[in-house]
């Protein structure tokens, strides 16, 4: 397991030699390199690691007013039990200056937006310093423009008001209004102008989210899940009979951010683990669309196998307590591809202690890089897990003691997978191992390929462009 550190100086040259580097000691300042520590304990924010943030002055509509607008909706029809919108209740939060967000699952589990701009909204005298994101008042001055709309809240909104619709573009979609307006705003202001929007982070923790202007906001840097439902054409999608690089890209690891999901289970400590009495479980869908076609395929070789619990689930309070008594009673949790390559299922199981155990041939995964996945999760191509008693024996034959150093290392990074940040609002200082944080960090990672980026547009003469070389995968 590794994380990055800027001391790899003292590590790797000697004294002697640190002179003659000093030219090059910059680059190692801003892309550190990796120790032996799988998280550190107690950390101290690394001052080397400073991403100046502008916030775009969007009117609060699109953010804390859009929260304070969905507390007065009526209950979200398509969950049985909507916990934010009892009968009778008072809408007591549509009155806050920073509203909670939603309890409801359907929205909680893509409420990045809500935690990042937290920690911006937060004043400088509470941060206590562990934020790598530090706010300034001028556009010219950052290093990246944070868009301040809740896009996954506002489209998420509208689904529960009128799923059939959401696609459309149509007067009635609410949705794709506000992105509309919202891009009308940043796209005239200076600041998008100077760069093309290559430096502007959007937060796209639903695949939904900003859906009919994924090509307005292709430049900028994404903050998304996965790829799933973007498009990526490069050389591959013409099997290798091209040799154009890139046609078009919406998303690249090499601009874009992977971002968790925020985890629905409640973190179970390891000094509270108990013995496991099942081999594997997994609750949700059967069915489902595209890469998720293997779900069906995975459910029905092994539902009948012993040890293996495979569940239907719904989105309410029943199907999350039995999800809580489901991982913490098994060794193993599924984690097949969707109808995108991941879910939130994966970081349940990571704050339940139990050991993924991903079919996603397709999948990014956050702070890949930061961590290593392989040393707390079992990775299973598509193929070998619809061999028949394949992925049973396979999971049978790993060691007790190889699934408690994987259970060991899952309750190490779980504060990696951490939003929230325990402070109403959100207004309050962040765990510098959080997962607010840890997106800093690789946005911050990205700045000196944008500051590249914008600077080679700016000197091109009129009439001229910059083909597309890079090949990003």
């Amino acid at each position: 397991m590794v994380l990055l550190s800027s001391s790899i100086h003292t590590l790797f040259f000697s004294i002697s030699l640190i002179c003659l580097l000093s030219v090059s000691s910059f680059l190692y300042v801003n892309n550190s390199v990796p120790t032996t520590t799988l998280i550190p304990q107690n950390t101290v924010q690394d001052s080397a690691f400073n991403l100046k943030v502008f916030v775009s002055e969007l009117p609060r509509s699109y953010n804390y007013g859009l929260l304070q607008e969905y507390w007065s909706l009526p209950p979200d029809n398509r969950i049985k039990f909507d916990p934010d919108h009892l009968p009778g209740s008072s809408r007591k939060h549509s009155n806050k200056e920073f509203p909670p967000y939603p309890n409801n699952p359907v929205h909680t589990q893509y409420s990045a937006e809500y935690w990042l701009l937290g920690d911006l909204m937060t004043p400088e005298s509470l941060r206590n310093n562990n934020s790598v994101a530090k706010r300034v008042s001028d556009a010219k001055d950052a290093d990246v423009i944070f868009v301040p709309f809740f896009a996954a809240l506002s489209c998420e909104m509208q689904a529960s008001i009128d799923r059939r619709i959401i696609t459309r573009k149509v007067d009635k979609n609410e949705d794709y209004r506000r992105q509309k307006e919202v891009m009308d705003i940043v796209t005239n202001s200076e600041a998008w102008i100077r760069s093309g929007g290559r430096d502007h982070v959007f937060v796209l923790a639903d695949p939904m989210a900003m859906w009919h202007v994924k090509d307005e906001i292709a430049p900028a840097i994404l903050l998304v899940v996965d790829f799933g439902g973007w498009v990526q054409i490069d050389a591959k999608a013409s099997h290798g009979n091209s040799n154009e690089k890139i046609g078009h890209t919406q998303v690249s690891l090499i601009k874009d951010v992977i971002v968790p999901y925020n985890h629905l289970l409640p973190a179970l400590q390891l000094s509270d683990n108990q013995p496991r009495h099942n081999l594997l479980f997994y609750k949700g869908a059967k069915h489902r669309q595209r890469g998720g076609v293997i779900r069906a395929k995975l459910w029905s070789m092994l539902e009948h196998e012993p040890g293996v619990v495979m569940e239907e689930g719904v989105a309410d309070e029943t199907g999350r307590q039995q999800s809580i008594k489901g991982m913490r009673d098994s060794e193993f949790c599924l984690h097949p591809a969707g109808d995108t390559p991941t879910s939130c299922r994966l970081f349940d199981a990571i704050q339940s202690l139990c050991i993924p155990v991903i079919v996603s041939d397709q999948i990014e995964l956050p702070f890949e890089g930061i961590i290593d996945y392989s040393e707390f999760s079992v990775f299973v191509s598509s193929n070998d897990a619809l061999q028949p008693k394949w992925l049973v024996t396979h999971l049978q034959n790993i060691s007790k003691e190889q699934r408690e150093e994987y259970r060991k290392n899952l309750a190490r990074v779980q504060p990696m997978f951490e939003y929230d940040n325990g402070f109403p609002g959100g207004i309050g200082p962040i765990d510098p191992n959080g997962t607010v944080n840890q997106i800093w960090k690789k946005i911050y990672h990205k700045v000196p390929m944008i500051k590249e980026a914008v600077t080679r547009n700016r000197r091109k003469p009129p009439g001229t462009s910059i083909p597309l070389r890079c090949q990003c995968t």
